[in-house]
């Protein structure tokens, strides 16, 4: 268990509260562990009727913490803290919803792929900078990008590694609205209220039909890139832009073939 992930229960709402503001709310194995398990347990509770993913009004997640992932991952993809999470996501059954503010960074741009629903203040900058940091695309963001957004633009969002902001985010087909970040969790959690008050056999077949033509692409995909992803942490390029990172310099990639 962690304190940077909180969970509380109200109204057949699960919050799962990403808390760690002092690091930007970047997220530990733990923090992963955490989520996953809070998916888990909405699955398994008859109670919990929908889920709501949030940070602060500051920040939603700045990404993986880098010091952590510098030593790669601990397991098999699928079974690692992160890859429980993400399938936990792609595979929930209750609708999920999101509410972003401030930096939403590498998986807190690709989760949001898994939402069902999701809001973002005004504040809210976006971004997958995998490729930047000598990694690869992850959450399945290298399959549904190009598809719900062409191939161009996902270039420019997974290649360049490019930030956009909430109002884009929005054209995109990414989030709901934008709005005051004072009130994003407001529409997040009002959208959660409208969910419980439905009938919940509905909800979950309905989401269960708008899954099924990809559910078996979306797991493919985050296989594949899992399995990338991990390969990608133990190379020349990361260790360099993670060293960058650290010292607070611009990587130096002009040596790599």
């Amino acid at each position: 268990m962690t304190d940077n992930i909180i969970q509380e229960k109200s109204h057949q709402i699960l919050i799962l509260r990403i808390n760690r503001p002092d690091q930007k709310n970047a997220l530990t194995h733990a923090m992963y562990t955490a989520l996953a398990d809070g998916l888990a347990e909405a699955h398994n509770d008859p109670d919990i009727r929908a889920i709501l993913i949030t940070g602060n009004t500051e920040c939603f997640t700045a990404g993986n913490d880098l010091s952590e992932f510098a030593n790669g991952m601990p397991d098999e993809f699928q079974h690692t803290p992160v890859g429980r999470f993400l399938f936990g996501l792609a595979e929930a059954t209750k609708p999920v919803v999101a509410a972003a503010n401030g930096p939403a960074v590498g998986i807190g741009t690709t989760l949001l792929l898994h939402c069902d629903l999701a809001w973002a203040g005004s504040n809210t900058t976006f971004r997958m900078p995998f490729t930047n940091l000598g990694l690869c695309a992850e959450g399945a963001s290298s399959l549904l990008l190009p598809r719900w957004l062409g191939r161009a633009r996902a270039g420019e969002l997974l290649l360049l590694g490019r930030p956009f902001d909430a109002e884009k985010a929005e054209r995109y087909g990414l989030i709901n609205g934008v709005c005051d970040p004072s009130e994003t969790e407001t529409n997040a959690w009002n959208a959660c209220l409208e969910l419980a008050a439905l009938p919940p056999a509905a909800l979950r077949a309905t989401k269960e039909l708008m899954n099924a033509a990809t559910a078996e692409e979306v797991s493919g995909a985050m296989t594949r890139e899992g399995q990338r992803f991990a390969e990608r942490l133990q190379s020349p390029e990361a260790t360099e832009a993670f060293t960058a990172f650290s010292e607070k310099r611009a990587p130096d990639f002009s040596r790599f073939k």
